[in-house]
């Protein structure tokens, strides 16, 4: 445990959050980012799923107070690889390699697996505890981490899909584009369907009536009601999309039987039967404001069962409950077709080696050229009649 001293300001870096009361914790975390709550990021430790062994090691930034009260914190891992963080430098690593200099361990501000844009340092508003504290809080957080890498210890820090609104002064800047939903009063799916062109409405129309016509039942289970069968049953479809692809699930049964335990009130689950059998099932996340699509699975193919599942199921869930906003996770082009529009994100990199540096620098230069040129044409891309943009 490593502490720095502030004439107004004590932190540490913890190996464990457990060491953080849940309650201090959680008030100052987003109420709308259910995976920013210390009961999900306690899951992921007492799971296994974060661990040194298993390449997140915890290293949470936390500030007190002079008088014990926590002000700031930070989820933050000690990476040992680059696997689950959705901002991908595997080509950086790479080139470490090359040169015979060593690129892990580093150190990562994010949630793990999880691509959700929100604020990395959660903290007590300024008009709460004064301007110069809450200046001393970041200023404090930035010292830290970027002396953990110029220590030679750690080769970088990267900060991943933070709130656009947070200062990173230097520290290189990385775009990218994820697709997210948009709630603009629709008052039905048919609403939603009325305020796009011809041609997409009638492909959107098409994709359901072919799912309509196989006779699914899609079955809505919210956390609180869910058995330990229909976990069972969820997990082996989680399960099956890695397997797919020959490669192992990130996430444990222990990790949500956890979550079902401690905040089962955020989870919802959407199971698709044929007949008796359930042979396709999502988990989406709900937080004060926005629906957020994680995890999906399916032990049969049927044409155009995910969009319905993942995507429309969900469009019709955030119009009947009011939700601002869809977050269906990362990547995926053909969202913007189907009503989704490109949102741009954000990471933000400190690299210690001073020409390695440089050249990442250049290279995100260039890349963030081609990532807005991208955003601008997806804009255009996008299937709303003129008058229904905005």
């Amino acid at each position: 445990m490593k502490q720095l001293t502030d004439h107004k300001v004590n932190s540490v870096l913890l190996g464990a959050i457990s060491d953080v009361g849940q309650a201090e914790w959680n008030a100052l975390a987003d109420s709308d980012v259910p995976f920013l709550r210390h009961e999900f990021l306690s899951a992921l430790e007492s799971s296994g799923c974060v661990s040194q062994a298993s390449g997140w090691e915890p290293s949470h930034y936390v500030c007190r107070g002079l008088d014990g009260h926590v002000l700031a914190v930070a989820p933050q891992y000690i990476k040992h690889h680059s696997y689950g963080e959705y901002v991908f430098d595997w080509s950086w690593a790479d080139a470490y390699q090359r040169h015979g200099l060593p690129y892990y361990p580093k150190l990562v501000s994010a949630i793990p697996f999880t691509p959700c844009q929100s604020s990395r340092l959660l903290s007590a508003e300024a008009n709460q505890i004064g301007a110069d504290l809450h200046a001393s809080l970041r200023s404090d957080y930035l010292k830290q981490c970027m002396t953990a890498c110029d220590s030679g210890r750690l080769s970088s820090w990267h900060v991943l899909f933070p709130n656009h609104t947070e200062p990173y002064p230097d520290l290189l800047k990385r775009i990218g584009v994820q697709y997210h939903w948009f709630n603009r009063d629709y008052a039905s799916f048919g609403d939603f369907l009325d305020r796009l062109v011809s041609r997409k409405r009638k492909n959107i129309r098409k994709e359901r009536a072919r799912i309509a016509a196989a006779a699914l039942r899609f079955e809505w289970c919210p956390g609180k009601s869910l058995s330990g069968e229909q976990l069972d049953v969820f997990y082996r479809l989680y399960q099956s999309t890695y397997e797919k692809r020959g490669q192992q699930a990130y996430l444990s049964p222990t990790f949500f039987q956890t979550l079902l335990q401690d905040m089962a009130e955020t989870m919802l689950f959407l199971f698709v039967h044929d007949g008796e059998r359930t042979v396709a099932g999502a988990l989406f996340f709900q937080g004060e404001k926005t629906l957020y699509g994680r995890y999906w699975g399916c032990l049969e193919e049927y044409d155009a069962l995910h969009f319905e599942t993942c995507y429309y199921r969900g469009i019709e869930w955030c119009i009947q409950e009011g939700l601002a906003r869809f977050d269906a996770g990362a990547q995926g082009e053909h969202k913007l077709i189907r009503g989704f529009e490109p949102v741009e994100t954000c990471s933000y990199h400190h690299i210690a080696h001073p020409a390695f540096k440089a050249a990442i620098s250049d290279f995100l230069q260039e890349e963030s050229r081609h990532v807005e040129a991208y955003i601008e044409q997806a804009h255009a891309a996008l299937p709303f009649k003129q008058e229904a943009q905005g």
